[in-house]
């Protein structure tokens, strides 16, 4: 019985224990915390799966665990589908003006200016896919969520028309959250602008493909990225007017399985095709080589 009452007595460990058991603690707590510098891991935002970021850029910006595309910025996107060292970038320096007087507007672009190292969430310019040279737009969705104002219409229209002027194809990657409200009407013009720039470019015979990727939305679905003479997008891509829950929420009903990805689009005629990312190369380069004409 004594040697039972013994074993419930708390024990008043000696300083020599006491210092080992810290030394052990510490050494515990060491292996357990594991701190990963800054930069070598991302969050996947669809699996929610930490992923190293060596394999994601390996694998052109797609999650190597449960295949969902990365939003990837204008400078990576053009190193991926041109030739090295063959863009030129084009209107460079437009500023963006304020003309509602909307509060913070212009503090706030220049705070994205800031983070994004971007003069406006649209980066323009030509370079060439296999040799073959093509003006090309790709929009950025760290820019206020790639939204349409003046500047971008503006970029834009410049750039379809220089191509028609010199007759090169034209290239678009959609990724937008639709006009730019701080702009009001005259972000919602440059829907118009952009339009009427790409039927030119048409009734001259030349070539327009555009790439739509995650998001495309609002203003930029309803003018400019749906007028491609071939329309691609990226696979999972979520591409419409106004977005599902807005348009659940006012037909009051549930929406079909998939609503508004590329899969849906290209199943009912909105898409001619889907390409992943890693194939965007070749694929550009296959259409701009069938659609060939003289300069």
């Amino acid at each position: 019985m004594s040697s039972l009452k013994d074993m419930f007595k708390k024990k008043t460990l000696t300083p020599q224990e006491k210092k080992q058991v810290e030394r052990v603690r510490k050494a515990k707590d060491t292996l357990m915390e594991f701190q990963v510098p800054d930069g070598l891991f991302q969050k996947c935002t669809d699996c929610g799966e930490p992923v190293y970021n060596e394999d994601v850029i390996e694998n052109y910006y797609v999650c190597p665990r449960c295949g969902s595309y990365f939003r990837i910025r204008p400078r990576t996107r053009l190193t991926m589908v041109l030739d090295k060292n063959s863009f030129e970038e084009w209107d460079i320096g437009l500023e963006s003006t304020d003309p509602l007087s909307f509060p913070g507007y212009l503090k706030k672009i220049e705070r994205q200016k800031a983070a994004t190292n971007l003069e406006e969430a649209v980066v323009t310019g030509k370079g060439s896919i296999h040799g073959k040279e093509t003006a090309i737009a790709v929009m950025s969705s760290d820019f206020m969520m790639g939204s349409m104002g003046q500047v971008v219409g503006e970029k834009i229209t410049r750039m379809v028309e220089r191509a028609t002027k010199e007759r090169l194809p034209v290239i678009i990657f959609t990724c937008s959250g639709g006009a730019r409200m701080q702009e009001g009407i005259v972000s919602l013009m440059q829907m118009e602008k952009t339009s009427a720039a790409l039927k030119k470019h048409d009734e001259a015979g030349l070539l327009y493909i555009c790439v739509l990727t995650d998001p495309t939305t609002g203003g930029v679905t309803a003018s400019f990225a749906m007028l491609g003479d071939v329309i691609l997008a990226e696979p999972g891509a979520l591409i419409g007017f106004a977005g599902p829950r807005v348009i659940q929420q006012t037909i009051g009903q549930k929406l079909p399985e998939g609503f508004q990805r590329a899969e849906f689009l290209l199943e009912h005629g909105f898409v001619d095709k889907i390409v992943e990312r890693k194939n965007l190369r070749k694929v550009l380069a296959t259409i701009i080589r069938s659609c060939d004409y003289e300069r």
